[in-house]
Order: C-alpha cells, then structure tokens, then sequence
C-alpha cells in the first residue's frame, strides 16, 4: 500500500538558485522596449528583466539539467544531453529536435533555422516550425573538431566555425559548401564574437589570447594577451566607447581599449568560479556577467578609469548550504549557511529581500586587501549556528561555530556582517590548538548570552553585548565526551548538554550548578530543543531519535526507522510533529502524542539540514551538492490530511524536489485524487443510549425561555413612539427585513378598522404537527419546527395550545408526549428542559384541572428524577476523579 509522495508536504519552490555553468542569453522586447536576460538554472530557464534584475518568468521543467542555451527574437533554446527544445513565451515548450547521437554543446539560431553541434562533431540545421533536418555536416575530430560557432553579421547564410586545432572555416549552409579556411594562431579556439565593425571577428584561444581578425581579408588587425588561462568569453561596448571585455577561468575579467590596443582595466573575482556568459547591453555601459558560482550581476562603467561597478547582482550559495534556520517569528527569513563559507539570508516572499552577511574572517582588513583568491584570513564554512531577534537592532544577534576552528563568531543581521566579536576560552586566547573546536552553539531566547560547547567537554557562557567570557559548566569540563549540542530553555532557568559518551546533563543557567544527569542508551549525534513545550529531541549515532520531557527529564518517545546517519531535526510550531532527515534520503514525521509514523517520503539527495517555518507553512530543506533552499508546503493548513500511523509495510516514493515556481500541476491532481484511507469521520447524533446529548442550539434559543416575560418588560419603550410627519416624497413599505413596497389598494386596505376573525382562527404549522402526531407517535416533524423558531415565537407556540387561545387538551396531551420521546431518548437534552418548564410556567392552571394531563406530567416527573439521578452520578464520579488528579497526593 503506497502513497504516492507525501500526504503532509507538497513541494512549492526552490529558492537561492539564479545561475549554472551555461552562459546566459540576452534578448530585446521590441513591444517592451527592455532587455531580459534568460539563465539556466538546473531544468528550467529563469527570465530576468536587466532594468531590475527581478525574475519575469520560469519555465517549465525538463527531463534533464540543461547544458546549452540560446535565443533568437521569438523563441529560447534549450538542450539536455543530445535532444534540443525550443521554449515560446518563456514557458512551454513548442518545439522538440531529436536527431543527434551525441551531447549537444553548440546552439547558433540563424534566421528560420537553428544550428546545433555534438560532441561526436556532427553539425545538423534544423528548420525551427517543421522541426526536420534541413542539413547535417560531419567533420572528421582528428582534423576539425568545432569548438566555438558564429553567424557574422550581414553574411548571407554563412557561418564561422572554430576548432580544437586553432583553425577556423567559414561554410556557405544553403550551398553546404566550405567557402574559406583560416590557418589559425595554433591554439584551440574557445569563443567567436562578432565585433560592432562589419567583418571583423574577436577569436579567443585556449592560450589565453584574442586575436581580433577581419574575416574579408584573412588579416589580424590586433592581437591581446591575458595571463589567466583560457578565454571563456567575449563581449563589446556599443555606446560609443571602443571597448572590449574578456572572462577567464578564474573569474576574473579584463578591460582592453581598441583604440589605444591596451588593457584599460582589470575587475578581480567578478566572480568566484569561471565567466559562464557576459554580454554588454547595447547601446548601454552595462555589462551582465553569469557564472557557476551561482551569481548574475549587472556591472556599470561609470567609474574612473572606464572600470565597472556591480550595479545590480542576484546571488546565491556557490557551494552546498550545510545548515538552514528560519530567523524570527514571522516566517519569511531564511538563515543558510554554506560550504562556501558565507552566511546569506533568504526571503521566502521576494528575492529582492534576499541578502548576504558575506564570509567569515579572522581579519577584515587584511582579507579586504588580499581578495578572495588569496585570502589568508578566510574562516572554514560554519557548521552550526543559532540566532535570535530579542535584540539584533542593539548588537550582534547570531552566533556561529566553525568547522575544525575553535573560535566562534557572532554576526549582525541589521549590518549585514560579521560581528564584533571573536568568542574563544580564555586559557586558548594567545595559541589556537588544532585538535580542539568549537562543536555546538545556542543563543538565550532575550539575546544577551551565548552557549558554546567544545569538543573538549567544555561548556563555556559569553556575553553577546560585551562578547565577554561568563563562566563555563563543570569543575573543569561539563562532559568527559565532546559536546553534541547544547540548548537554553525559554525562560534561562536550566542549560542542557549532551556528551558523546552518552550522557545528558541539566544544568543551572546562572548559578552554573548541575541539577541532573541520565545516562542515554547510546551517544548522540545532536539535540534540539523546543522552548515553547520544553521537549528535547536526541538523534542518535545508531540512527535512532528519542524525545525526552525536560520537565520530569525523562525519556517519553523513542523512534527507529532511519537506516543512515540523521542529519537534522525540526520541530512543528505546535510541538506536535518531529520531523527528521537522514543520510537514507528519507524525511519522516513523527506525530509525538501519538508516538507514531504519519509520513514518509523520499528525496534524490539527502537533506543535510530541515527547518519548519514559526508560523508552520513551509518545511526548508538543504541537499547534499545541491545549492538550493528547497520549500515544502506543509498541506495539513490547506486540505483534508490523513494523520493516521503508516503501517509497518509502507513503502517510501521518490518525490521530485521543487523548482522554481510554485507548482500548479501537482497541487490539481492532489486534490483529484484524495488519499485513500483518508475517510472523514461523520459523528452519530447520539453516541451511546446511556449518554445524554444536548441539541447543538446557540444558548440564546432556549436558556431565556422561562424569562420572557422579565425581558420583555425590562425592554418596553419609556414613553410611547412619536408618529412621524407625514413624507410624501417616500413610497410607503412592509415592515421586515426585506423593504417591499405596499401597493396601492394594500395600502387603502391598511384603514380598515374591521378584524378578519378568518385570519386568528388559522392553525398554526406545529399545532398541525402536533395534532398528526396523537396517531402517528412521530415527533421529529414538531420538535425540528419548535427547534428553528426563535425565542418569543416559541413562546406564541406554546401560548396557543391552551383551550382559550384555540387549543385543545388533545394536542396539550401531545405536547408532553413530545417532551417524553425527547427524555427517553436522552436526545435534545436542554430543550425538553426548556421547553416543559416553560409549557408548565404557562399553563400551570389547566393542567392542574385535567386529570389526563396530570397523569401524563405524573410520568414525565417519574422520568426526569430517574435521568437526574444517573447524571448526577456521572457528575460526581467525574468531580471526584479530577479532584483526586489535582491533589498534591501524586
């Protein structure tokens, strides 16, 4: 019996993924008048407009990561392995070309057509609207193997190809005749760009050169060199400034001058891995740069010296995130820290929140002036983290451990930066050991202390204000064993460690005595705490979980099931869920108060880290090599969700993780099909013949009923209603809720002074019932009417079953039977109460005089003493067992 993916988690959106090793594509909307720029981002194309960087549009997802983009006025290409779509709209796709054998890793689109390359150096044009092979060209890899492919402008259906061998050929496609070939400069040619002048073609190479050549006439025209490897891309200004860019390797980008043939400028770590793509905006000083350390940036030349600026940059982690946390209550601020070593904030409302508090190191300064290639001072990537909101406006609000470094770092949220203080034991402030670091951190729910635990055993108290040292745990150390975790409850009363050796440990927060300690079954792994309930949860090293209650400190929940190391654990905002991640590329819930299973799925790969959103919308999650926040929308907010236990069979399905945006589809066909064992529970309308039910009636129907009479006389007007003057510009209405108007031989009608004695001598609809029912011993029908008429109607009811009103001592008789149904039944409970004690309050005087109502009001009190009796019993019992629970005697 497996569910399809998740009951409780349906995936949303990924967040932090902007750019891969593709190169980006920039387009021009005529009707808009504006630039975008398109970006692979795993298996989607992002739309980008230049102006602002914010995200347009997304595309649908592919089978497979796309490896190779380009664009032509109407339609995005896009390939994976060796199949090439055409994306319209930048959403769907229109166009599907099957054809290579081989991975596709050259698209050119020219006029009707698209051009692509394989690896195997097969070349095929395509017709782009009958998607057919107009043409397809082998070249031999031994003699020509292409590398880099170019349509120079206003050549009529030629294209420039370069190769691996550092010669070039221009072919004639329509003619599918070679025209020219160029000798080359002996290297491999990575990249073709079209220069601003008519025939003249910039041509990287592998050597790190660029030769800018004109193609009419075979000649070099100027020849650059750049010491940082290969050339990975080309690009030219075109408002006014003759000027050239080239990316490298390193992520750098130099500026060369065409006119004076110099460079002008060099713009160190644009980027932090190689220049994937980089086009000048034309007719702009504006330069737009992706690479694969999942960044875009807009640079401006604007400055001194004709370097450019980072205008506008989209920027993500460019190594795995290790540890993700929401920071505050409100649910829209991710904290994520990477294996890049930097600490970014992601907002799950809009990317232009989104922001970095950059790297972690030893020395600011220093680091400032080496750059980060050769930054020295850089600290390892933070393992762990713990932040707090109470006082980030005052001073430094997170704290972080780093791997294998003994010092810890505080950070700023408001500043956007490493903070003022650098938090390391005072026996180690001279020398640094390289065995011992920093292992586990919290922070006090008010802001103002850290805790950080060593790996040592020690447990050493700082101050975030002063960053000054407060005092550690134990005489010595606080655990024989390294410290696993540490937490501080809500209210700063107890700190609790967990040891490697096994051992949990209760201590006083500010007197730094121990209250208590208990020995675990096995060494954790890592602990977390929600304050709120003041329930730990222990991941163990034998991949089990337990729950421990820190009020009694003992251990109330034990879970097994994981069948690999568990990387993380969150906690609903309730407390009711734990839900943990393992090395087994699993994601399980557990339900606490039930000690159960209720969900399980499975994931490509495993999530390192798991945080629930405060406000329980969203579960994050961060995956092995994977550069994305991944958000799971928690369905139990939004739909019929089955929280019932897995049973012991159940087989986990693979789901797909998010993409970009939030995904319809899966959503629709969720609600399509509901979950099989979900049934909803219809309650009975009586659960059991021993129990009394009470009618689901407001109290206002039936509670006052005896008190009429009082309300009505403590709400009579204190002086009688004034007649209004006379309007006759108003059309005289009914009075109701609905205004309708009175017609005008209604309104002559009103003057009459004659009583219509046919209208009172009219029965009403429960007096009918009631009369039905002396022979038909069926009550439903009176007591449904008497239940949806309100308070003075029921009153008027009952008033007109008397002889003198138009009643009978017949359907007086079948009033009381009415009320005894209700009593045998123990059904409506309060109303027959209700309704009997006022029938008696009104006609106390008839029903003294009629020995057949006697009679029958002689049983009804023999059956409420008797239901009276056994309720009060019930009554009792129940006071007594609470009474007996409250005592102090337990």
């Amino acid at each position: 019996m497996a569910r399809e993916g998740s009951g409780l988690f349906a995936a949303f959106r990924v967040l932090g993924r902007f750019s891969g090793h593709v190169p980006h594509v920039l387009r021009y909307h005529g009707r808009h008048r504006e630039f975008y720029l398109a970006a692979a981002v795993g298996r989607s194309v992002h739309t980008y407009s230049v102006k602002k960087l914010g995200i347009v549009a997304v595309s649908n997802t592919l089978p497979q990561d796309i490896t190779c983009l380009a664009a032509d006025r109407m339609l995005i290409f896009a390939s994976y392995d060796n199949i090439l779509h055409a994306f319209a709209r930048n959403k769907e796709v229109v166009h599907t070309y099957e054809g290579h054998k081989a991975k596709i890793h050259l698209l050119q689109p020219f006029g009707d057509h698209v051009i692509s390359v394989d690896v195997d150096n097969v070349l095929i044009v395509w017709n782009i609207q009958s998607e057919e092979e107009y043409l397809q060209i082998d070249f031999d890899k031994a003699t020509f193997a292409v590398s880099a492919l170019l349509h120079p402008s206003t050549y009529l259906n030629k294209i420039l190809l370069g190769s691996e061998q550092g010669t070039l050929q221009l072919w004639n496609i329509r003619s599918n005749k070679l025209l020219y070939s160029f000798p080359g400069w002996g290297s491999a040619v990575t990249t073709l760009e079209q220069a601003p002048a008519v025939d003249v073609v910039a041509v990287g190479l592998v050597s790190g050169r660029i030769i800018v050549h004109n193609i009419k006439y075979d000649e070099t025209l100027m020849k650059f060199q750049q010491d940082w490897g290969p050339i990975t891309a080309i690009s030219f200004r075109t408002d006014g400034h003759p000027v050239m860019a080239a990316g490298s390797p390193v992520g750098h980008i130099a500026v060369w001058d065409l006119e004076e043939k110099k460079l002008m400028c060099q713009m160190q770590d644009a980027h932090s891995t190689a220049i994937a793509g980089m086009t000048f905006v034309p007719g702009e000083p504006l330069l737009v740069t992706n690479g694969a350390d999942n960044a875009l940036r807009v640079w401006i030349f604007d400055g001194p010296g004709g370097t450019g600026r980072v205008l506008r940059s989209r920027m993500g982690h460019s190594a795995p995130p290790t540890k993700i946390r929401y920071h505050g209550q409100n649910g829209k601020q991710i904290l994520s820290a990477g294996q890049d070593g930097t600490l970014q904030s992601f907002s799950t409302v809009h990317e232009k929140f989104n922001k970095s508090l950059g790297r972690g190191s030893i020395n600011k300064k220093k680091s400032k002036k080496k750059g980060l290639k050769l930054d020295t001072m850089a600290l390892p990537p933070i393992t762990s983290f713990a932040s707090e909101v109470a006082h980030q406006s005052d001073w430094d609000g997170i704290v972080a451990c780093h791997q294998g470094y003994i010092t810890c770092t505080t950070w700023n949220y408001q500043k956007t930066s490493m903070g003022a203080h650098k938090l390391t034991p005072g026996e180690f402030s001279k020398h640094k050991p390289v065995d011992i670091h920093a292992t586990a951190v919290d922070i006090t729910s008010c802001g103002n202390f850290a805790v950080i635990g060593m790996s040592t055993g020690q447990v050493d108290v700082y101050n975030m204000q002063s960053g000054i040292h407060r005092g550690h745990y134990g005489k010595e150390t606080a655990h024989e064993g390294a410290i696993r975790g540490v937490a501080v409850d809500g209210l700063n009363q107890l700190v609790i460690t967990a040891g490697s050796e096994g051992l949990i440990k209760f201590w006083k927060f500010k007197m730094k005595d121990l209250v208590y300690s208990t020995e675990l079954s096995s060494s954790p792994s890592g602990i977390l705490l929600h304050r709120d309930s003041g329930i730990l949860g222990i991941a163990f090293d034998d991949f089990t979980i337990s729950v421990l209650d820190i009020e009694t400190r003992k251990i109330v929940r034990t879970f097994s099931g994981h069948h690999g190391r568990i990387n993380d654990m969150t906690f609903s905002p309730d407390g009711r869920w734990l839900i943990t991640s393992s090395m087994d590329c699993s994601i399980k819930t557990w339900d606490l108060p039930s000690g159960c299973l209720i969900d399980c799925f499975l994931v490509d790969s495993a999530a390192v880290s798991l945080t629930m959103s405060p406000t329980g919308d969203f579960l994050a999650s961060a995956h092995v090599d994977d550069l994305g926040i991944y958000l799971w929308s928690n369905r139990s907010l939004y739909s019929l969700v089955s929280l019932r236990p897995l049973p012991a069979d159940y087989e986990p399905s693979l789901v797909t993780l998010p993409s970009t945006c939030p995904m319809q589809d899966m959503d629709v066909s969720g609600d399509e099909e509901p979950c099989d064992e979900m049934i909803e529970y219809v309650s009975p309308e009586q659960l059991g013949e021993q129990l009394v039910t009470l009618s689901l009636l407001p109290e206002s129907r039936w509670k006052n009923l005896i008190n009429l009479d009082i309300i009505k006389e403590k709400n009579k007007p204190k002086e009688p209603p004034k007649v209004p003057k006379s309007a006759p510009f108003f059309i005289p209405t009914l009075p109701g809720l609905i205004p309708r108007y009175i017609p005008p031989e209604e309104e002559n009608d009103t003057q009459s002074k004659v009583v219509n004695l046919g209208v009172l001598a009219q029965k009403s609809d429960f007096y009918i019932h009631l009369e039905e029912a002396l022979s038909t011993k069926e009550y439903k029908a009176p007591l449904d009417l008497l239940k949806s008429l309100g308070p003075s109607n029921i009153e008027l009811e009952l008033r007109g079953l008397a002889p003198e009103a138009g009643g009978s001592m017949e359907v007086m008789l079948s009033f009381l039977r009415m009320i005894g149904v209700m009593l045998n039944k123990k059904y409506n409970f309060e109303l027959a109460q209700a309704y009997l004690a006022l029938f008696l309050k009104l006609h106390v005087r008839i029903l003294s005089s009629e020995p057949k109502l006697l009679e029958e009001l002689s049983k009804l009190s023999m059956q409420l003493e008797e239901t009276w009796i056994h309720l009060r019993a019930l009554f009792n019992q129940s006071l007594c067992v609470l009474t007996y629970m409250k005592s102090a005697l337990l």
